[in-house]
């Protein structure tokens, strides 16, 4: 292996996932949280809004690579490529392991769930999950769902979080 090549992937090691989707030429707003570091071959061609949250080896693709076949089959496409961009809205989490597809558009205040494929356009407002991604229910029923379940525990130290979910859930007692 390359000197150059071992550098660069010691350095994509060390770099923060923002910093490494800013300087890959990802744009995106205000308060956007990266902890993946997968955003393709044309990282250029994602646009994402304000208050963004990626989970673990997100997975951003903005190619498709089965031209491959036509250039195969047929010689006057021996050249050809196909791209489309990815959009995504404000105030969007996507879970972990979601792979987010060439010409996806996912709209505002959406959750898109673990091991998600996203293909098309998710609407606004909106919870989906699954391989092929599917509508679950809306923001407003999805809160109407939890709200009985969730713990205030944001702004907590690492030790407090886990002094309250002990006594939470029983364990060592």
């Amino acid at each position: 292996m390359r000197i150059k090549t071992i550098m660069n992937l010691i350095y994509r090691h060390l770099i923060s996932c923002n910093k490494l989707a800013q300087k890959e030429g990802v744009r995106f707003g205000k308060n956007c949280q990266f902890n993946t570091k997968i955003f393709g071959t044309e990282p250029y061609l994602i646009e994402i809004g304000d208050n963004f949250y990626s989970s673990r080896n997100v997975k951003f693709v903005t190619h498709d690579g089965s031209v491959n076949v036509i250039r195969n089959l047929y010689p006057e496409y021996k050249n050809i490529d196909l791209f489309d961009k990815i959009i995504i809205g404000n105030n969007v989490f996507i879970g972990i392991n979601a792979t987010i597809l060439p010409g996806s558009t996912i709209g505002d205040n959406v959750i898109v769930g673990a091991n998600s494929l996203v293909k098309g356009t998710l609407n606004s407002n909106s919870v989906y999950a699954g391989n092929p991604v599917r509508y679950i229910c809306s923001i407003e029923e999805y809160l109407q769902k939890h709200k009985n379940k969730f713990d205030f525990t944001k702004n907590m130290s690492k030790k407090e979080k886990k002094k309250y979910l002990m006594e939470k859930f029983k364990i060592g007692s």
